[in-house]
């Protein structure tokens, strides 16, 4: 059993005994935690709950809405929502927070607290620890009977989420329809089955088949959008003859694509798509975290731009974001951030934007990813162990590679001339994370499997 407590929120395994997973006394405690912490701002008393489908789900809606409304605070549920959906709620409701219960990617087993704050953004690093302090304190006052808060629950947040990709400026909702579109959606039966068949119709995409999109929480793979685990989604594309097929994750914050071909395009390639669309109406600069692809920073310097790298984190990639006036930024991992909706990863979002500039460029998918520069990404991952010290390990690889340009301002990045790898502890995983990238595939994967070797001596 796993409990893992980072700037990511407060992700664990179901079951076990308390402290080891995620159980019933630990959503409790950290529940109580964070309607102490946000409602001790001076803020109205009202948080936003919603969740992604998957079968612990309720379970731990109860338990956090249980807890707030003992605290005396009012909640306003959105039952099976996606984390773009609450955070644009939270401000639309003036709630001084929110809760998304997701473990995003992570398997069934699996589920987390994503905290927000009153601009319905993720808490950031200071704000968590003093968080975790006030957890381990168990130091809260609980309402009296008379003073217990008040539950709402609301399902209109669907349509305003669908509502706000449709009055951007740069979703052109009638060039999408005129396209007539044939979309493949592989939704991983969560909460993207009934979010993205809506607005696929409300843009206009009248024939949508549909794979996995029972929101039942019974994941028929792996729901992390990586190639391995879209065979289904790639096969079926290519037997309906339709123009893409989409993926997102359980709470619909990331999102990639696959070819007319079958195979994909690239979740890091998602972001450089909208950025180049983006980028050709709205000058300005752009920001994704130092895991992602060099492709974004070609692109934007194509068109006149400055790029910029962050910390991997949503809310470090928003920080810094604002901090440069970035008129696009988000993840390589599918994640885009569009601020003229909200500063949170967002596929609905990604969606309308995509298929906008997919319909006016006039393209197919594969010609229009052969346009993009051409970079190969290698993903793997040691498993963290109790005798493996990740401070020491990072220090001797950055003193193996001190005469080459590297960044440490999350983990260890080495930028070779032509290709990068990036080391780093996962913020939701037990795991270091070993990215490689460069100009074909093999490359990506040899450096990979030297940096390895190479750690493997060190440690």
């Amino acid at each position: 059993m796993t409990l893992i407590k980072s700037i990511s929120g407060i992700r664990g395994t179901i079951g076990g005994k308390a402290g080891d997973g995620l159980s019933p006394l630990d959503i409790v405690k950290f529940t109580a935690a964070y309607g102490k912490f946000i409602t001790a701002k001076g803020k109205n008393k009202k948080i936003v709950v919603g969740r992604d489908a998957r079968i612990s789900g309720e379970m731990v809606n109860r338990i956090v809405t249980g807890t707030l409304l003992s605290l005396g605070i009012d909640v306003v549920d959105l039952g099976l929502s996606t984390t773009p959906t609450v955070e644009l709620a939270v401000p639309g409701e003036k709630a001084a927070g929110g809760i998304i219960l997701t473990a995003s990617h992570n398997p069934i087993q699996w589920n987390a607290l994503k905290l927000l704050n009153e601009m319905g953004e993720f808490i950031n690093d200071a704000e968590g620890r003093q968080l975790l302090e006030l957890a381990e304190q168990l130091d809260f006052d609980f309402a009296d009977v008379q003073d217990l808060g008040q539950l709402q629950m609301n399902d209109d947040y669907l349509q305003k989420h669908i509502d706000e990709v449709l009055n951007l400026e740069l979703v052109d909702k009638e060039a999408i329809k005129q396209a007539n579109f044939t979309v493949v959606l592989d939704a991983v039966n969560s909460t993207g089955g009934i979010f993205v068949p809506a607005l696929l119709s409300a843009l206009g995409v009248t024939t949508v088949y549909k794979l996995y999109c029972e929101p039942n929480g019974r994941f028929p793979h792996n729901p992390e959008p990586l190639p391995a685990n879209l065979q289904d989604l790639s096969r079926m594309v290519v037997e309906k003859k339709a123009h893409l097929g989409i993926a997102v994750d359980p709470d619909v914050d990331r999102l990639c694509f696959v070819m007319e071909n079958g195979e994909m395009f690239g979740e890091e390639y998602t972001l450089v798509a909208v950025a180049d669309y983006i980028l050709q109406h709205k000058k300005g600069n752009t920001v994704s975290n130092l895991s992602s692809t060099r492709a974004l920073r070609d692109i934007t310097e194509k068109h006149g731009g400055t790029y910029y790298a962050a910390a991997v984190g949503e809310v470090n990639v928003v920080a810094k974001m604002k901090e440069v006036n970035a008129v696009i930024g988000g993840e390589g991992n599918g994640g885009v951030i569009y601020p003229d909706t909200h500063y949170g990863r967002d596929a609905l979002a990604g969606i309308g934007l995509f298929l906008t500039h997919l319909a006016k460029s006039g393209k197919t998918m594969t010609s229009l990813r052969s346009g993009y520069p051409a970079y190969f990404m290698a993903k793997s991952k040691i498993t963290l162990t109790p005798d493996l010290d990740m401070d020491k390990l990072l220090s001797a690889m950055k003193q193996r590679y001190q005469h080459i340009p590297h960044s440490v301002i999350d983990g260890l990045k080495i930028d070779f001339e032509e290709e990068w790898v990036h080391l780093r502890k996962s913020n939701t995983e037990p795991i270091i994370r070993v990215y490689t990238e460069a100009p074909t595939q093999a490359r990506a994967d040899a450096l990979a499997e030297k940096i390895i070797q190479e750690m493997k001596e060190v440690s």
